[in-house]
């Protein structure tokens, strides 16, 4: 019975269902359609128009309501349109929840022609910090060493912001 409730687990977080959400296969490869801010993108995946948030990763606001744009928003944006054009192609895979309370597919982003890990290239450049909401921590460790070495060298908002943006 057990592996019964870890198959079901596992169906729910890969799926994107939530088990109570549309039941859409996400995982896999994806097309880039439009850079929403640092941390979020738009891909057409599987016959369908989703918003992905990066994983792990925080970056400075730019577009939330009622909240001014925060110290280097605009650089993580810019950061990661030059990293994402629109038609790029990317793998994301998935961790143990699938979506967020916006309906956002949860991802680690991966350019497909060179395999560029996106999340952590981010850190590592200091243009985002390390946000980790268990259960999708399987990088946390890797992200928060990242933001570590960007925050001793003094690059992107380290050097600008304090390292916050906020």
């Amino acid at each position: 019975m057990r592996n019964a409730w870890v198959l079901v687990a596992w169906a729910c977080g890969m799926l994107g269902a939530g088990c109570g959400g549309p039941a859409v296969a996400t995982d896999g490869v994806a097309t880039v359609t439009h850079v929403v801010d640092g941390d979020t993108i738009d891909v057409h995946i599987a016959g369908r128009t989703e918003r992905v948030r990066l994983i792990g990763i925080d970056t400075p606001e730019t577009k939330k309501p009622d909240t001014p744009i925060e110290c280097y928003g605009p650089e993580a944006s810019a950061n990661t349109t030059a990293l994402l054009p629109v038609g790029t192609s990317v793998r994301i895979e998935r961790d143990v929840v699938g979506r967020d309370d916006y309906g956002r597919l949860l991802g680690y982003v991966y350019r497909l022609d060179d395999g560029l890990f996106i999340n952590l290239h981010i850190i590592e450049q200091g243009y985002a910090t390390p946000l980790s909401i268990p259960p999708n921590t399987t990088f946390a460790a890797a992200f928060a060493a990242a933001a570590g070495e960007a925050e001793r060298s003094d690059v992107g908002l380290w050097a600008t912001c304090g390292g916050t943006g906020r």
